[in-house]
């Protein structure tokens, strides 16, 4: 009786000492990451809120690596906290880390090639946040081999592990960012509006030169479209000869991801103008080129 009753006292000193021990390091670590998690927060509202007051239409680079930065290192400061009182509370356990070690080298191995893209997709997020190839804001295109069709969406996050684009139809596209292998970024620095006016070939290639830089400098002086603008559209001549007509390019500086809108915008322009002028534009509708990014 003596023996089996002796084991009661040192659960009881256990729970007084280690056990309590215990309970308070994942305590502490609860109310870590929530803190951790509500400055990582708070820092990328402040971003975003000075980024807004600097510039209601672009958002600078700057501010895009440093939000992008902030989800980075809440993300790394989480993971580090989890570890580390993971660790403290096998060693009150009464477990030796250090016996740990070998088994813990199989795993990592076995982890190794088990998630070979677990690991891929980490280094290429490092790559493309230390790298700035793109941040919170940015319009971008993302080629993935498994997808037909590129992503083209505004970045609405990005991780060591994923990129989440949002749409214009409004839908999330979750891309792990080992996946992709080429990104276009539309919003960097400046962008280009290239619209291609298709004209039926027997109106005279100088009139419509005159006509579309008339259309040019009527755009750039109306004050909604100007604030889109960094110069006045230029006309770039022929670039296409068809059977039965001809295409005259127009191309405009935007500010990063205003192209589609300034296309929009000038396209309706230019069909309201030769329209006013009795040019029947042939059955095919104006064409907006690929979107050049900046150099």
């Amino acid at each position: 009786m003596s023996l089996s009753m002796t084991p009661l006292p040192n659960i009881g000193l256990w729970a007084r000492g280690s056990g309590l021990e215990i309970i308070l390091l994942v305590t502490g670590a609860i109310l870590l990451t929530r803190f951790v998690t509500w400055l990582g927060g708070k820092i990328m509202d402040r971003i975003d809120a000075n980024a807004r007051e600097d510039d209601a239409l672009v958002r600078s680079e700057a501010s895009k690596h440093r939000h992008a930065l902030a989800s980075v290192i809440t993300w790394v400061t989480l993971v580090v906290i989890y570890c580390v009182t993971g660790l403290a509370v096998l060693e009150r356990l009464g477990i030796p880390l250090n016996s740990l070690v070998a088994p813990a080298a199989v795993l990592a191995v076995a982890l190794g090639f088990g998630a070979q893209r677990l690991v891929q997709d980490i280094l290429a997020g490092f790559f493309i946040i230390s790298e700035r190839q793109y941040g919170y804001g940015d319009l971008v295109q993302l080629s993935v081999p498994s997808l037909g069709d590129p992503s083209i969406g505004t970045v609405e996050d990005v991780t060591l592990r994923v990129t989440t684009v949002r749409t214009a139809d409004g839908e999330v596209v979750i891309t792990p960012n080992g996946q992709i292998t080429q990104v276009t970024n539309l919003s960097r620095d400046w962008a280009r509006a290239v619209v291609d006016v298709p004209v039926p070939v027997a109106i005279d290639v100088n009139q419509v030169s005159d006509l579309l830089r008339q259309i040019g400098d009527e755009a750039y002086k109306d004050e909604e479209l100007r604030s889109l603008l960094l110069d006045a559209p230029a006309v770039m001549g022929v670039q296409r000869f068809d059977v039965d007509h001809f295409q005259v390019r127009m191309v405009a500086r935007t500010l990063p991801g205003k192209q589609f809108d300034v296309g929009r915008m000038l396209r309706a322009r230019i069909a309201a103008g030769f329209l006013r002028e009795g040019i029947n534009l042939p059955a095919t509708t104006l064409e907006t080129a690929r979107v050049h990014q900046a150099d």
